[in-house]
C-alpha cells in the first residue's frame, strides 16, 4: 500500500513516467485546432497586450488605442442606461421591494423588470428553457414583424450567447464531412474561418467587388460553385454579412434580391449576418433584412438570420446576448437543432435579458424614452462623425485609398505598399500588411487588423480599423496615422 506524502518524491516512478508520457503536446491535439486562426485576437494584439504589460518601457506613447475590434464600451462608450437599470433589477430583485428604489431607479425600468420576474418565476439563476425565455422570444418576434412587416413566430428563434454562437451551432447542423463547404465572403469576419477550419470543412471565398463598393456580384458566386463541384466539394450554405464586416458596406435591395434567387436556384442555406442593422449611415442604402426580401419574393429558400447585443448603439459585448431567426425550415430539422441546442442547456439569462431589452425599448410616452432617444441618436450620430473624420484622413494619406463606411463600424482601406517594405517584410518573416501593422503599433500605439487576417484580393493590402474611440480623440488618431505613414513611406521609397 502506498503511503501519501507530499513532494514528487514519493509518488512511484511508474506513475510519473506514465504522467510524463500523456502530457498532451501540439501533436496529439485535434489538429484542426492548430489550423483555426482568429485575426481579429491574432498577433498584433499579442504584442500590444505585452507593450501594455511592460508599462510602456520603451515607446513614444502611454496608451493604445485599440481599433482592433468592435468592442465599443472598452473604449469609452456608455452603456444605455435604461438596459442597465432593468438589469440591475434582474440581478438583485430586492431591490423592488426598497423604499428609496423608486428614487433610483426609472418607474418604466421597475415595471419591465417585474414583467420579466414575473415570467420568469425561478429568477435569472435558473436554468431557462433551451431556446430561451419565451417573453424575450415573443418580443423578438414582435420587433421583427415591425421591422420588416411580416409575421415572425417565437418558435423559430433562438436565443444564444452572441451571434457567434449561432453561427456555430447552423454550420454544426449543415456541415457533414471534409467534403462540404460553405461560400463567405472575401474579405470575411474570421469567425468563419476559423468555425469551417475546426468542422473540417472548406470555406469557398467570394471576392467582394472593392471598386464597387464591396457589392456582391452573383457571376463571383457562380464561378466558386462550379470550382467547389469541379474539386468534388458540395456547397451547403451562402455566408452574407450585411452591413458588412470588415468592409462597411450596406447592400442594396437589387443585390440582395440577386442571392435569394442564386440561393434558390441551388438550393443552399442562406445565412444573413445582420448584426450590424442598427449602423447604418448611407440614407440612399437603407437597411433591408433578407427576411424581409425573402417574404416580398415569396421565396422558399431556407434562411437564418442572425442578430446581436454586441453591436449596433448598445455595445453590450461582455453580456453575449443574440438570437437567431430560422426561415421555411423543415420541422424535423428544427428539431434536431434544438436538441443540439439543448446539449449547451441554455444561453446565459443576463443575455437573453439583453435580447430582450435591445428589440424592446423605451417607447415614446415612457418615462425612460427621452433618455433613451437622446443616448441612442448621440452615440449613432457620433460614429457617423467619426466615420467621416477618420476616411477622410485615410485618404488623404499616399498609396491609401478607401471606401466610405455606409454601415458598421469598420474601415477597410487599401494600401499600395512600397516594393522595399515588401522585401523588408518577407527579410522578417511577415505579411506585408502584418509587417505594416506591426511598424504602426511600436509607433503609435494604434491597433489595427491587417487585411490578410479577412482575406483579400491577392495582390492587394489593407487593414480593418475600427471608429470607435471617442470623438475627441479621433483627431489624436488620425493624426498619429499620418505622421506614421508619411515616415513608413519615406522610409522605403
Amino acid at each position: 500500500m502506498w503511503t501519501l506524502r507530499r513532494g514528487a518524491a514519493s509518488v512511484p516512478r511508474t506513475l510519473r513516467t506514465l504522467r510524463s508520457s500523456s502530457t498532451l503536446t501540439t501533436k496529439d491535439i485535434n489538429q484542426a485546432v492548430l489550423t483555426a486562426e482568429y485575426a481579429v485576437r491574432g498577433e498584433l494584439v499579442l504584442r500590444a497586450a505585452t507593450i501594455k504589460k511592460e508599462g510602456f518601457k520603451e515607446q513614444p506613447y502611454e496608451k493604445l488605442l485599440e481599433c482592433n475590434i468592435g468592442n465599443p464600451q472598452a473604449v469609452g462608450q456608455k452603456p444605455i442606461s435604461f438596459g442597465r437599470q432593468v438589469l440591475s433589477l434582474m440581478c438583485c430583485p430586492a431591490l423592488l421591494e426598497l423604499p428609496g428604489t423608486s428614487e433610483l431607479f426609472a418607474p418604466d425600468a421597475i415595471a419591465r423588470a417585474r414583467e420579466y420576474l414575473a415570467a420568469i418565476p425561478n429568477g435569472i439563476g435558473a436554468y431557462s428553457e433551451s431556446q430561451g425565455f419565451a417573453i424575450v422570444r415573443d418580443q423578438v418576434a414582435a420587433f421583427i414583424e415591425k421591422r420588416d412587416g411580416y409575421p415572425a413566430n417565437p418558435q423559430d428563434i433562438f436565443l444564444t450567447d452572441g451571434a457567434s454562437k449561432g453561427v456555430g451551432f447552423l454550420l454544426s447542423l449543415v456541415l457533414r464531412g471534409r467534403s462540404d463547404g460553405v461560400l463567405v465572403p472575401i474579405p470575411q469576419y474570421p469567425l468563419y474561418s476559423a468555425s469551417l477550419a475546426l468542422q473540417e470543412a472548406h470555406m469557398l471565398g467570394y471576392e467582394l467587388d472593392e471598386a464597387g463598393g464591396w457589392a456582391l456580384p452573383v457571376s463571383l458566386l457562380e464561378a466558386e460553385l462550379s470550382k467547389a463541384k469541379a474539386n468534388g466539394i458540395e456547397t451547403r450554405a451562402l455566408v452574407v454579412i450585411n452591413p458588412g464586416n470588415p468592409t462597411g458596406n450596406t447592400l442594396s435591395r437589387e443585390n440582395m434580391q440577386q442571392i435569394v434567387q442564386f440561393c434558390e436556384e441551388h438550393e443552399m442555406v442562406l445565412m444573413a449576418d445582420e448584426v450590424y442593422q442598427e449602423n447604418v449611415y448611407e440614407e440612399a442604402l437603407p437597411f433591408y433584412s433578407f427576411k424581409k426580401i425573402l417574404c416580398e419574393m415569396g421565396s422558399k429558400v431556407q434562411c437564418v438570420s442572425f442578430h446581436s447585443t454586441s453591436k449596433g448603439f448598445l455595445g453590450e459585448c461582455g453580456l453575449r446576448g443574440g438570437y437567431f431567426e430560422l426561415m421555411n425550415f423543415d420541422p424535423d430539422v428544427q428539431a434536431q437543432l434544438l436538441k443540439l441546442v439543448s446539449i449547451g442547456l441554455c444561453s446565459n439569462t443576463l443575455g437573453q435579458i439583453a435580447c430582450g431589452l435591445m428589440v424592446a425599448p423605451p417607447q415614446q410616452g415612457e418615462a425612460s424614452y427621452p433618455a433613451y432617444a437622446a443616448e441612442k441618436e448621440g452615440i449613432i450620430s457620433s460614429m457617423k462623425r467619426r466615420a467621416t473624420m477618420l476616411v477622410d484622413g485615410l485618404n488623404a494619406l499616399e498609396g491609401v485609398t478607401c471606401n466610405a463606411p455606409q454601415g458598421a463600424m469598420y474601415a477597410f482601406p487599401s494600401i499600395t505598399l512600397p516594393p522595399k517594405a515588401i522585401a523588408a517584410a518577407e527579410a522578417a518573416g511577415k505579411v506585408p500588411d502584418t509587417f505594416y501593422a506591426l511598424a504602426l503599433l511600436e509607433s503609435t500605439g494604434i491597433v489595427v487588423v491587417p487585411g490578410s487576417g479577412f482575406g483579400q484580393k491577392e495582390g492587394t493590402w489593407h487593414f480593418r480599423t475600427t471608429f470607435l474611440p471617442p470623438e475627441d480623440e479621433m483627431s489624436s488618431v488620425v493624426a498619429r496615422m499620418t505622421d506614421f505613414h508619411q515616415g513608413f513611406m519615406a522610409k522605403y521609397a
